[in-house]
């Protein structure tokens, strides 16, 4: 069964392969055609090297052009012509090179062949090409200039990728070729790996007709092949049924695989309905479609329904999964409409789509580990001085099975204006005309809960929605030229369709809970505020006088420091907040500001409304730049020099709000980064906590305790509460450089010429797989990334961390053989990541992969031996065993 399997698959392979290709690969053969020449009835005489024109005397418009390099000779009669050495012939759009040409006038017959050198070797073969033709390598040809018969013997010629050489093809008076023992291949070489051999064939405009077709690899034929085929060959795209590929599964059962239906429905577009079935209940549907508008917009979208049945019948795992999957990507030219633009990517289905289905029968193990799924879809708008947007967006977490949509945001923005400049102003701005004010809005509905209760009943009413509005104004100006000040004014108006109550409750032996009712009705909450802020800049630089590397080091500190103002909103005569109570009516205390504490109706909504309390806040920051400027080890003149940033960015924020009861000074937050060398450097951030923490008695029990105490006041630096670095590594840099030409190439080929689905599918795979060019040309890559992150309570407790390796490369083993892996590894669980090994092998026209995921969950691996042409992406060998398969 297994010999008569494979059998049934290579015929179905060279079907799908000549059905797929037979426009291309016949239209070869229209390279035989000539334009009738009539009788001419006088010659001249020529020497070596000279061009002579033979003219018609009835049709003197029909003219031959002949040269030779070496010599020409003609018959008693004049009525042949011998052309030796590199000889070439044109007439009208057919171009003839060979070594030797002979043209019978009398006949109009032509015959072009090479010759023997001295040692064997065949050389100066026939080249002939025609207008809008690609040219032609054959060992000898004739044809008739008047009747339009031509046979061509031992071709080579080239259509679009594919190849066809050997054999004999003769063109008929009626435009009909018949060709015998022609290989058509997509192997460049003269004596091709492999090939389809064509005993014999007719080949019309519309269609070509063939006797026993068979594959042949390296001279070998194969008892595998189609007694005869009749294949349609349209200039345009036409339908027809796409054959399923078979197998079996050790947990589904027999197979018949992505079988269904093409519809080339026009040159702009065209859709694929495809499905799979399994013996044991399972069972795939799937729809495909492409569409370009050339230099508006092009894209493609996919929908995918899966039932699958895994287990043994009868048990709670063979119960159907239902899943489903869309993927959608639309691209628009950017000139296809100036100031206007619409993009979509869509990445949305089931949590348990890719985990259930293998990544569609990939086996991808990025695409099946892969625990978000984002989607996007949004439309921009620029009018003068506005600029509209609006986007849908979803996020979803596959393995918390939660779902966040926004449905639809939008907003709208204003370019900052002068009101008081003119337009006719000669000469600097006056300090009133440096005025500018802005307005931006923005408004969402949005929500984030599970999916089952998502698609439950009342799902709709999960949505949280409201509109936000942002008027500021501001005025810079510089003082005594080096300190530059800022001052500005904002109000923001926030529109809400929810409002939310809550009730505190008394829990015995566990923490207080709140509960919360959601109100609908519109409220609109306001608040203004006012700034001053102050920048400049403080330039240090020590120079070096004695001889060494390091000539200076440059200190470059870049001071902020701001005040603020914002009159309290909490009070409870706007009704933006309500006093918190207990169920029975009572009020909870709030030990802050020594009264009833409040809450925001706002809390929790999409828009969380004024802050509590007044504001009178000093904010100071501080930036500082760090180089080295040190000789040049490559300059020979021993004077020139270069810089090397040692610290880059280190900010340093904070506020101290005047007027707030207690903990008047914020968190201090810190980030930066450093480069050690060259090639390597390290990211980092933090946030420092300047309250003291003391033990304190409680119904649970003894716990730690934030204070209104600094930490200084007890001798203590300020306490660490986040900290984390990250850093990345390559060895062989141009590794990735190379990769993003590659990428940059593929890509704007698919904006010019349109994204074909070979091409959609590579990108797909591309942005999977940060390997997914296997580039010979760099004989080894070794990269590498870590990241470190700690963080801990405010009373520094429950202290967490991740700690994580990633690494990956690749390095050719032979010029011909590449291998590739990827892996990590995680301190914290002390695991290994999903590692995976691929190895390549280069086999010129041919590829061999094979890709191995060793342990783990994802645990697979796979074989395949494919044609490296896409046109014959069909034609290929398989072995694989996925995570859940034991086949």
């Amino acid at each position: 069964m297994k010999h008569l399997r494979k059998i049934i698959l290579f015929n179905s392979i060279v079907l799908l392969s000549f059905v797929s290709n037979n426009a291309v690969a016949f239209s070869a053969f229209k390279n035989f055609q000539v334009p009738q020449q009539t009788d001419t009835s006088k010659l001249d005489t020529t020497k070596n090297n000279v061009t002579n024109s033979l003219k018609n005397q009835q049709q003197s418009d029909s003219k031959i052009e002949y040269s030779a390099q070496d010599s020409t000779k003609y018959s008693k009669d004049k009525s042949i012509i011998h052309l030796y050495g590199k000889a070439r012939v044109i007439y009208q759009s057919f171009e003839l090179d060979a070594e030797y040409i002979r043209y019978d006038s009398k006949k109009n017959t032509v015959f072009a062949r090479g010759a023997h050198d001295t040692k064997g070797r065949y050389y100066g073969k026939p080249i002939f090409k025609m207008e809008g033709q690609g040219s032609s390598v054959a060992d000898s040809l004739f044809y008739n200039t008047q009747s339009g018969k031509g046979t061509v013997f031992n071709t080579f010629t080239e259509q679009e990728g594919s190849f066809f050489s050997g054999g004999q093809s003769k063109k008929q008076p009626d435009d009909e070729i018949h060709v015998k023992n022609t290989i058509y291949s997509t192997c460049n070489l003269p004596h091709p790996h492999f090939g389809f051999f064509i005993t014999k064939g007719i080949v019309t405009k519309n269609q070509v007709i063939t006797g026993p077709v068979y594959l042949e690899i390296e001279d070998i034929p194969l008892p595998l092949g189609l007694p005869f085929a009749f294949f349609p060959k349209p200039n345009k795209k036409s339908s027809g049924v796409v054959v399923p590929s078979f197998g079996e599964d050790a947990n589904q059962g027999f197979f018949l695989r992505d079988g269904g239906y093409y519809l080339g429905l026009s040159d702009f577009w065209d859709a694929k309905l495809l499905g799979t079935i399994y013996t044991r209940g399972s069972y795939t549907a799937s729809g495909a479609a492409n569409y370009l508008k050339r230099y508006k917009y092009g894209g493609n979208i996919n929908l995918t329904y899966a039932s699958t049945k895994l287990g043994v019948e009868g048990t709670v795992q063979n119960k159907p999964q239902k899943n489903f999957h869309i993927n959608w990507n639309h691209s628009q030219n950017p000139n296809a409409s100036p100031g206007s633009t619409f993009s979509a990517q869509v990445d949305a289905g089931t949590s348990s789509y890719y985990s259930t289905t293998a990544a569609n029968n990939t086996y991808d193990p990025r695409a099946i580990s892969n625990n978000v799924l984002r989607s996007s879809i949004s439309y921009t708008k620029t009018s003068g001085i506005f600029n509209f947007s609006s986007n849908l967006g979803a996020s979803q977490e596959t393995q918390t099975k939660t779902i966040s949509l926004t449905l639809p945001q939008v907003s709208l923005s204003m370019s900052s204006i002068n009101p008081f400049d003119s337009k006719k102003r000669v000469g600097e701005q006056k300090w009133f005309q440096k005025f500018n004010v802005g307005y931006s809005m923005d408004g969402t509905n949005t929500v984030s809960t599970t999916e089952d209760l998502l698609f439950a009943k009342g799902g709709l009413k999960r949505f949280q929605n409201g509109f936000n509005h942002n008027f500021n104004g501001s005025l810079p100006f510089n003082v005594a030229k080096y300190f530059n000040f800022t001052t500005s004014a904002a109000y923001n108006e926030q529109w809400h369709f929810q409002t939310l109550r809550q009730t505190q409750l008394r829990v015995l032996n566990r923490p207080d809970s709140i509960v919360y009712d959601t109100i609908s009705g519109f409220k609109r909450s306001g608040e203004y505020s006012a700034s001053l802020n102050l920048t400049t800049k403080i330039y240090n630089t020590l120079q070096f006088k004695k001889e060494g590397k390091i000539q200076a080091i440059r200190h470059v500190m870049t001071p902020n420091i701001g005040f603020s103002y914002k009159p309290d909103f909490s009070t409870l005569s706007k009704g933006y907040y309500q006093e918190l109570r207990y169920q029975d009516g009572t009020t909870v205390n709030d030990p802050q500001y020594n009264r009833a504490k409040r809450y925001s109706i706002f809390q929790g909504t999409r828009y969380a409304g004024p802050s509590e309390g007044q504001m009178a806040a000093l904010n100071f920051g501080l930036v500082n730049d760090v180089e080295l400027k040190v000789l040049a080890p490559k300059d020979t003149t021993g004077t020139g020099t270069k810089k090397i940033p040692i610290i880059q960015g280190l900010n340093i924020n904070g506020n101290y709000n005047f007027l707030k009861p207690a903990y008047k000074l914020s968190n201090l937050s810190f980030s930066g980064r450093s480069q050690f060398t060259e090639k390597i450097g390290i990211n980092f951030n933090g946030n420092l906590n300047p309250y003291a923490v003391e033990d304190t008695i409680t119904s649970y029990g003894i716990t730690k305790k934030l204070v209104d105490r600094y930490t200084w006041q007890n001798g203590k630096l300020p306490r660490l509460t986040g900290f984390g670095f990250s850093f990345d590594y390559s060895f062989n840099p141009a590794s990735f450089k190379r990769r993003a030409e590659n990428l940059d190439q593929l890509e704007n080929g698919a904006a010019k010429k349109g994204i074909t689905p070979e091409q959609a599918n590579q990108l797909a795979a591309i942005s999977r797989d940060p390997n997914a060019f296997v580039d010979f040309n760099i004989p080894w890559n070794l990269s590498f990334a870590y990241s470190f992150q700690y963080s801990t309570a405010e009373n520094g407790l429950n202290g967490m961390t991740t700690n994580s390796l990633t690494f990956n490369g690749d390095f050719n083993a032979t010029p011909k053989w590449k291998v590739q892996f990827n892996s990590g590894y995680n301190f914290e669980t002390k695991n290994l990541s999903i590692t995976s090994l691929s190895i390549y092998r280069d086999l010129h026209c041919w590829d061999m992969s094979f890709q191995w995921v060793p342990f783990g969950t994802y645990r697979s691996y796979s074989v395949t031996l494919k044609v490296k042409a896409s046109i014959l992406q069909d034609l290929k060998l398989s072995k694989q065993q996925g995570y859940s398969s034991n086949f």
